[in-house]
């Protein structure tokens, strides 16, 4: 389980690289499109749960502390909720990245938005709603533009 946890991130590094440091590269650009570079995280995690599923899903579908607790508190546990950060948090940093071009937002801004995104998800996540609702907030509507 130690040997998947520490090469887990490997399948996702490359994609935050190209976001963070080439956010302009066209390549970074088509490869970031295509939703299939979050696949092989939720692969891993998909892998991890299917001989687990029928505990995780007794776990989860009557949560409580100790029994979350319990499923996270070992190695197994710990590397399927890794798998499921590294999944999510790169699912959300790609939209933030696509949004982000579709509206014009500065990769300077965006750099240190998906690394808190990469590092703290919902922080770097609700630091981008803030700026997204600051970039549109600033931009002209359309039916202003033409009076």
């Amino acid at each position: 389980m130690e040997t998947i946890f520490s090469l887990s991130s490997l399948l996702i590094m490359p994609f935050w690289l190209l976001m963070i440091a080439l956010p302009h590269w066209r390549w970074t650009s088509r490869l970031m499109r295509s939703p299939l570079v979050c696949a092989a995280p939720a692969l891993l995690y998909l892998a991890l749960a299917l001989p687990r599923f029928g505990e995780l899903l007794a776990t989860l579908a009557r949560p409580t502390l100790p029994s979350i607790a319990a499923v996270l508190g070992t190695p197994a546990g710990a590397t399927l909720a890794w798998a499921h950060f590294l999944a999510f948090d790169l699912f959300v940093g790609r939209w933030m990245y696509l949004d982000s071009r579709e509206r014009g937002i500065s990769a300077w801004i965006m750099a240190p938005l998906l690394f808190f995104t990469l590092m703290l998800g919902p922080i770097g996540f609700l630091g981008y709603l803030a700026v997204r609702a600051i970039a549109s907030a600033r931009k002209p509507r359309a039916a202003d533009a033409h009076e």
